[in-house]
């Protein structure tokens, strides 16, 4: 079985209460070095099988098409999990 990462991220543009309140928050908590923060969404869909480009092609039009609202949002990345996975280590990540 397969998954596949889809992000969905605020345009520029647009105002991203949530993401203020958490820049505003990190330096109280001891994260000084972080300037700004944007918050989005992640979806994980599960396919039958392996992940093709035919299925990172329908969960780009997916995307597009349901799980974003192309009025206010981007669709920033649809990726493999097991790709990024493998290409990603975060030490002490659980």
């Amino acid at each position: 079985m397969g998954r596949v990462v889809v992000e969905v991220m605020p345009k520029p543009e647009i105002l991203d209460p949530q993401g203020k309140a958490v820049v505003g928050a990190l330096p109280r908590l001891g994260f000084t070095q972080f300037t700004s923060v944007r918050q989005g969404k992640r979806f994980e869909l599960e396919v039958e099988g392996d992940v093709t480009p035919e299925v990172l092609a329908a969960a780009q039009e997916a995307a597009v098409t349901l799980l974003s609202n192309p009025v206010i949002e981007d669709v920033v990345r649809v990726a493999d999990v097991a790709a990024d996975a493998a290409a990603t280590t975060v030490e002490g990540a659980a």
